[in-house]
């Protein structure tokens, strides 16, 4: 079994997780420019808490994001942070779309989807994040 192994001051670590978020009523919004637009914020999120998007795509009404973070990253600060300002940004720039679909304030769906991907192949949870979109 091959990890990629990361390294801390005091540690060497493999820590990824399989992140799926779910749009508020399952609204399919999550289609052309405010799709991108999620995913460069997502990126934007990530670098400030130090974790790795290593893929993501969306499939209308959900995204899953399979990243890897350090041990001390803290996955509900991360997560909750990921939803309010994807949240907030994306009903700033999209009003329209916002209105007409997402009413009330609400982007996100409250609950969330996370897994660690230690018990199946990275390759595997990889590709099925990659064909998300496509069918």
């Amino acid at each position: 079994m091959e990890y990629q192994l990361d390294k801390g001051c005091h540690s060497v670590y493999s820590l990824q997780f399989h992140l799926v978020l779910v749009t508020k009523y399952r609204k399919k919004v999550l289609v052309g420019k405010l799709a991108q637009r999620l995913k460069e914020i997502v990126e934007e999120v990530a670098e400030r808490f130090k974790v790795k998007i290593i893929e993501q795509e969306t499939d209308k009404d959900h995204i899953h994001i399979l990243f890897s973070g350090k041990p001390t990253l803290t996955l509900s600060k991360f997560v909750n942070s990921l939803k309010s300002v994807t949240s907030r940004k994306l009903r700033k720039e999209f009003p329209d779309v916002m209105k007409k679909e997402l009413w009330g304030g609400k982007f996100w769906s409250q609950s969330y989807f996370i897994a660690s991907v230690g018990q199946v192949r990275l390759e595997d949870v990889k590709r099925y994040v990659q064909s998300q979109g496509r069918g």
